[in-house]
């Protein structure tokens, strides 16, 4: 059983949703991003996304493209963030998804990533962009080295590329909650509830929702059919501001913390 798999176990039996804050690698510098990755597993992270920075990030809305931009101009690179996650795995026990565009994973080499991501102490690794017609041997090797191959899915999925994924899929699906780009949004739709409910119809995996999630009460509702909720922009948001605080890991610690609602029952545990 992987550690997320394990995760989720632990999340049901407590009878709770679970939260997983984004990241980007770099922003504002590896420094602080080892340190917020201490800082977010303390806060009461139960699983965390690291974000490879890319120069063409077309799924992601101006915030995390910022983002990108900034940790690019410090030079970070895919082995910046895989020694990143090696240096934080011995201090914390939280599991680590490597979230990236394909191109820098494929320009590293697909065996040598997924073989270095292992021994980093990634536990999962998903790819925004490869398609799962594409991912056969992508698959295979992170399989091979027990890594959880994680696919997005969103509301204009096909049902015969959702009965794929299903098939392919490892340690959660990503239900992406509305088309378009990341980003907060003041209010969710019921495009996310009904994607679930397809996902639930072809698989037994976990369900985390994201994209436009950036308050508690948003999460609540989340948990009220899914099983977690990402929570990317916002987050990172905060990050930015990180330059005009006298103490800077306190104040994304108490943020994050402000966004993970009282123990819950989801409609689905």
């Amino acid at each position: 059983m992987s550690r997320i798999q394990e995760t989720f176990r632990k999340l049901k039996r407590a009878r709770r949703g679970g939260f997983i804050p984004f990241i980007t690698v770099g922003d504002p510098d590896l420094a602080t991003t080892e340190r917020l990755l201490i800082e977010l597993a303390n806060s009461g992270a139960d699983i965390i996304e690291l974000g490879v920075p890319f120069s063409d990030p077309v799924a992601d809305g101006e915030v995390i493209q910022r983002a990108s931009e900034r940790a690019l101009r410090n030079g970070v690179t895919v082995q910046d963030a895989l020694r990143c996650a090696r240096n934080v795995t011995r201090r914390i026990d939280v599991p680590l998804v490597l979230f990236s565009y394909f191109n820098p994973l494929l320009q590293f080499g697909e065996e040598r990533l997924a073989l270095a991501a292992s021994r980093a102490g990634i536990d999962a690794v998903l790819v925004t962009d490869l398609i799962p017609e594409e991912a056969g041997s992508w698959i295979q090797n992170l399989c091979r080295h027990r890594l959880d191959p994680i696919f997005l899915v969103a509301p204009t999925t096909s049902d015969k590329r959702l009965t794929q994924i299903a098939q392919q899929a490892r340690g959660f699906i990503y239900a992406v909650s509305r088309a378009g780009v990341t980003g907060e949004r003041d209010r969710m739709t019921r495009d996310a509830e009904i994607l679930v409910r397809r996902i639930r119809s072809l698989s037994d995996l976990p369900v985390a929702v994201g994209f436009g999630i950036s308050t508690a009460e948003q999460v609540t509702g989340v948990w009220r059919f899914a099983d977690a909720a990402v929570i990317g922009s916002a987050i990172v948001r905060e990050i930015e501001k990180l330059s005009h605080s006298p103490d800077p890991m306190k104040c994304v610690g108490e943020f994050v913390r402000s966004l993970i609602p009282p123990v819950q029952l989801s409609a689905f545990q």
